[in-house]
């Protein structure tokens, strides 16, 4: 019943165009100037701000590891949805009806280019969680890569499509749903971004029984030696032209 109501939800409230040439450029009549905002709203939920677009990636219901967090009602004019799990595909609370997209391909929206790329939800092939679409796309200029809850490795060919990201989201925390730390390092390795931004790993969000993901410490003292840089805040402003050219690691804070 979940499958069908989000799935009538997001068929109403589509009005994207599907681009049917894969090889479309992703950098071609991007929104392409000034700077872009990155909120983290919890978990793998944040909302991206520039261009004159609001994007929304994975709004969450509160339960399990995201049982702390507040519930993720923010305006935005695009949802992008990973996966229709209730970590990371709760549409009921949105806010302002925005447009939603949850399956891979490949699509344009007010001028954006956007590509959904699949990739197992888990480390059985998909037949234990499913498929996660990983979502690129260029926002006023920086190029965005949201691995959602990847879990199985990139291949060449995922790769290719991705590029080098200016900002990859990259989970961390393992669990049976997501990259672990040893994983994410290896796509990281693979993506080379100029900017990481960790997701999906244990926070005081977490309802302790009901939550298998570790910590984010686990994954930064893997990465030691890379630089970490942390915001009091949960939202950082990034501009194309101020972008890394060695790849750091930009953790945001979360207010509870």
């Amino acid at each position: 019943m979940k499958r069908r109501q989000l799935l009538g939800y997001a068929g109403a409230g589509l009005a994207t165009t599907l681009v049917t040439s894969l090889g479309s450029s992703l950098q071609a009549n991007a929104q392409s100037g000034g700077s872009l905002s990155i909120q983290w709203l919890g978990h793998t939920c944040f909302l991206f701000t520039g261009g004159g677009v609001r994007i929304l990636t994975n709004p969450f219901r509160t339960v399990g590891c995201t049982a702390r967090y507040r519930t993720p009602k923010v305006g935005a004019d695009l949802a992008l949805i990973s996966s229709q799990l209730l970590d990371e595909g709760a549409v009921e609370n949105l806010v302002g009806n925005p447009k939603l997209i949850y399956e891979a391909g490949v699509y344009d929206f007010n001028n954006i280019k956007l590509q959904g790329i699949p990739i197992n939800h888990d480390r059985k092939g998909g037949r234990q969680f499913g498929v996660n679409t990983a979502w690129l796309w260029k926002q006023a200029g920086i190029n965005i890569l949201h691995l959602g809850g990847a879990a199985a490795p990139i291949s060449i060919e995922q790769k290719i499509l991705m590029g080098r990201p200016d900002v990859a989201l990259v989970p961390v925390g393992g669990g049976a749903k997501a990259y672990n730390p040893e994983e994410a390092r290896l796509a990281i390795q693979t993506l080379n971004p100029k900017i990481v931004i960790p997701t999906h790993y244990r926070t005081q969000a977490a309802d302790a029984a009901n939550c298998d993901i570790s910590p984010l410490d686990d994954f930064l003292k893997l990465m030691n030696g890379m630089t970490v840089r942390s915001s009091s805040s949960d939202t950082i402003t990034v501009s194309s032209g101020k972008l890394p050219e060695k790849t750091i690691i930009q953790v945001l804070s979360y207010k509870f």
